[in-house]
């Protein structure tokens, strides 16, 4: 009855509840909220359930897109053609800024003029049934005009490029004048000078406009680094390189770090002889995003200055990869890692240096595996990323890394996640776990992933456990993608790059293989992004009885021939499958991977 009424009264409804999109009590929920709905334009039902309930935009208005028949966008801003982002950015900057505002107030782009009909302009719309479109149109001119639906995650990607956000603390920063200039002889700054000067200056700002300006960058980290001369460099790393954002000069640099220590909780301003560590909070374009701050002592020219170096790690929950797909994993270490993380227990480790994607990886991985009957527990120092369905264990000063490792045993968990393996306590508990029944995650800091199993050895953790736990290792490295808008066919090849990459000239000719060149898009690098690179050594029989029969030392060299036979890939052929697929280039592997 409910249906029949609703196929006449209200298509949305009925369009969603039959594709079981919503069911019966939300939609009266949200029927009832039509009916008493007080706002100036009528909302619809789509509109309602976005705004009043929280249902995913694109997923609904996908739906309603096929319902009225409105034609969708599909778009990848990030492949767009320089030559297409100018068009769009002159239909913009043409417009008067109360038609801009209207235009961004609304979600709709001035996408293209038809092709056919010269003088119809296609506007692309976020939401295509908002009945404000119309005055739109006409704030623009168009004597016709087309709507289109476009999902709201491209159009949100495509604005940033075309309209990037303002960094008001960087507008206040360049607009100020005013320099914090503390000059004093004595060896230790005063520091009711130094607070006075602080909140007088525009540090506040740039401190605020670094944070900001790294979340909207996809930077990874900020380094604040002292120099003579009272100066202070800030430095973005991107795509895995440090490069230069911004110089403050006649500041003591005391000042700049004492802004940083006051914006960050668990941090003392007036400690600068011990590391600390602290975190900030900010919400940036409506997500919060969280800073994880650290702190060390350095080594000044100048005496009478106390330096510090400050790196800011910008973890942005938008980051994390659920998708085990997304991870570049490909042939042999794919099919692996899928088979080591579907045993019921066993250990999967991660090794790799700092900022290689471990935890990245880990996580995917985890969540291939929580699910409701699971109790998964994780034990980090610090956690970087919340993980939905899991317990992360809070460490703190009552309770440390190690007491954590200790107690989870008591915890009845059937997944652990264990940060790091860093010593012998650690390395053990978490082998009990995996020999217990337990599916065990962690990582190390190797080469790669036959080193991985000499480490553990060198620990003290007897051969015949490493050789039964452990399901496999996985060593992982971060290589910078090449830029679309940019590459460039390789029509003559570096002799002496394929030489110390020990590559056949002439087989690599039958490759489509590109190099860098460097545009606006990437910041003239050549490249835009970062993917991963991976070896696995699954644990087979033949692996297993190489370990159980080690003497003095385990033969690396043994595991690495038998892991090669059993369908391992290097990590740098890894990454010359990536050349082959056009993803990044020979030198970007030859830099970033050695010989076997």
């Amino acid at each position: 009855m409910l249906e029949t009424k609703l196929e006449m009264t209200d298509k949305i409804g009925y369009l969603l509840l039959k594709k079981g999109i919503i069911d019966t009590k939300i939609l009266e929920q949200a029927l009832q909220v039509k009916q008493n709905d007080r706002t100036k334009l009528k909302r619809n039902l789509a509109q309602i359930l976005v705004q009043d309930f929280n249902f995913d935009h694109d997923i609904i208005f996908k739906e309603v897109a096929v319902l009225y028949a409105f034609k969708e966008i599909n778009i990848k801003p990030e492949d767009f053609e320089e030559k297409r982002l100018e068009e769009l950015k002159k239909l913009l900057d043409k417009q008067s800024d109360e038609v801009k505002q209207l235009l961004l107030d609304h979600r709709v782009i001035p996408y293209k003029y038809d092709e056919r009909i010269r003088d119809k302009l296609i506007l692309a719309a976020v939401d295509p049934t908002d009945r404000s479109l119309t005055k739109i149109a006409y704030a623009l001119n168009a004597k016709k005009y087309e709507l289109t639906y476009i999902k709201k995650k491209d159009y949100d990607k495509l604005i940033q490029i075309l309209v990037p956000p303002e960094n008001e603390f960087l507008q206040m920063v360049e607009e100020s004048g005013e320099l914090l200039d503390v000059e004093t002889e004595d060896s230790n700054v005063s520091e009711e000078e130094l607070d006075s000067e602080i909140n007088k200056s525009a540090l506040v700002n740039l401190v605020e406009a670094a944070l900001v300006e790294g979340v909207r960058r996809g930077v990874s980290d900020i380094h604040i680094v002292p120099k003579s001369g009272n100066k202070t460099e800030i430095h973005f790393r991107q795509d895995g390189k440090l490069s230069l954002w911004y110089t403050q000069e006649n500041t003591l640099p005391e000042a700049v770090m004492a802004v940083v220590k006051d914006r960050s909780r668990g941090m003392d301003r007036f400690e600068r002889e011990r590391a600390q560590d602290g975190f900030i909070q900010r919400e940036i374009d409506k997500h919060i995003i969280r800073y994880r701050v650290s702190v060390l002592p350095m080594v000044g020219t100048e005496l009478k200055n106390k330096f510090e170096t400050i790196v800011i790690r910008i973890l942005d929950d938008r980051n994390v990869i659920k998708d085990l797909s997304k991870l570049g994993l490909i042939g042999y270490a794919q099919d692996a890692f899928s088979k080591a993380i579907s045993q019921p227990q066993g250990m999967i480790i991660l090794t790799g240096p700092t900022g290689s994607g471990k935890s990245t990886t880990l996580v995917a991985a985890l969540y291939q595996v929580i699910d409701p009957t699971k109790n998964v527990l994780t034990v980090e120092d610090p956690v970087e990323y919340v993980i939905e369905g899991a317990r992360q264990l809070k460490i703190g000063h009552k309770m440390n890394f190690e007491q954590a490792i200790r107690s989870i045993l008591r915890h009845d968990p059937d997944i652990v996640l264990v940060g790091e393996m860093r010593d012998k306590e650690t390395a053990e508990t978490a082998i009990k776990l995996a020999n217990t029944g337990h599916l065990t995650f962690s990582t190390l800091h190797t080469n790669d992933a036959p080193s991985a199993v000499a480490r553990l050895y060198k620990m003290g953790i007897e051969p015949f456990l490493i050789a039964y736990a452990i399901n496999i290792i996985v060593a992982q490295r971060l290589i910078r993608k090449l830029c679309n808008n940019c590459k460039r066919k390789v029509t003559e090849f570096n002799e002496g790059e394929m030489k110390a990459l020990g590559l056949d000239v002439e087989e690599w000719k039958n490759y489509e293989v590109y190099e860098a060149v460097g545009c606006d898009q990437c910041h003239q690098s050549g490249y835009k992004g970062r993917m991963a690179i991976h070896e696995a050594l699954y644990f087979t029989k033949e692996i297993r009885q190489i370990i159980v029969r080690s003497g003095m030392d385990v033969d690396e060299e043994k595991v690495r021939i038998q892991a090669k036979k059993d369908g391992t890939h290097s990590l740098r052929d890894s990454g010359l499958e990536k050349v082959k697929l056009g993803l990044t280039s020979l030198t970007e592997v030859l830099s970033a991977t050695t010989e076997d």
